[in-house]
């Protein structure tokens, strides 16, 4: 009897439905999805179908069409704009692995017995709370008087910029992965750096593909840097570029919308490629 209730017991455990989770994950969902579907549905309407009313605006297009595709490729210089948007965060993402791995695997490593290396971490975490803001005006002045007012002086902000988070995430990675390892190369006549670069920078394969994206993500639609960075270099972002519409007077949605997408395949493309290994860095590097 006891094994046949605890079975009934399962059933019921097994039945019960969260309601309440259900629904806050619906209206999740339509808060992704509406946005999406109207970028999608405006971007491949003509202005002609443009309504004041709302089931104007909601409604399909009566004709699908990449004209609104190809005229904003025009006007924003696509193609150079892409290029200079896959450089910037391209080099981005290496330094950033390159650079704050090493950082984050120095800190982990010396944080817990030397008060210059738990000190330096607190240092750099705290940059995490500074508005861009402030640093804009310094930034500017600083990247003229250095004549790095161009993608270089871009990149080099953006270097800094993603330091404090990705920092914070590889040293509480590296908590993850046992000091043995790094005693046992070493007893087997192995340096630190090739330590680190034979043993250890394999090992943080997830937080590398986090550490990426997110990168790659904020470097992406950043739009303020490279604004007040490169002003009057003649050298735009995708994102830079989408303020090719908006006027003075008003805002070519058709337009700009075709562009939006455009700009959004790469990044895209991106993440469902490295999901699964963002997924195990998040979980994985979590700080204890």
């Amino acid at each position: 009897m006891s094994k046949k209730n605890n079975d009934l017991s399962a059933v019921k455990v097994k039945e019960k439905f969260n309601w309440p989770l259900t629904i806050l994950l619906i209206l999740g969902l339509i808060t992704v999805l509406f946005p999406l579907y109207m970028t999608i549905v405006i971007a491949f309407k003509q202005p002609s179908e443009m309504t004041n009313s709302i089931s104007g605006i909601l409604s399909l297009p009566q004709h699908w069409s990449l004209a609104n595709f190809r005229e904003a490729m025009e006007v924003t210089d696509f193609w150079r704009s892409l290029l200079n948007s896959v450089l910037i965060t391209g080099i981005t993402m290496g330094l950033a692995l390159v650079i704050h791995s090493l950082m984050g695997y120095a800190v982990a490593r010396n944080m817990q017995h030397s008060k210059f290396y738990r000190t330096s971490y607190y240092y750099i975490v705290s940059g995490m709370f500074v508005p861009f803001a402030i640093l804009m005006m310094p930034l500017v002045k600083q990247t003229a008087e250095l004549h790095i007012a161009n993608v270089v002086g871009v990149i080099l902000c953006y270097t800094v910029f993603y330091m404090p988070m990705n920092v914070l995430l590889y040293s509480g990675y590296l908590k993850n992965i046992p000091v043995a390892l790094e005693e046992a190369a070493h007893v087997d006549g192995a340096s630190t750096w090739t330590t680190y670069w034979k043993v250890i920078f394999p090992l943080m394969k997830p937080m590398h593909a986090t550490v990426a994206v997110l990168t790659a993500l904020g470097t992406w639609n950043d739009v303020m840097t490279p604004l007040v960075i490169m002003s009057g270099s003649g050298m735009n972002t995708l994102p830079l570029a989408q303020l090719t519409f908006q006027t003075q007077f008003g805002t070519n949605y058709n337009l700009a919308f075709a562009s939006y997408l455009l700009a959004l395949l790469p990044m895209l493309i991106f993440y469902l490629f490295a999901q699964k290994q963002i997924i195990n860095g998040v979980v994985n590097g979590a700080v204890k």
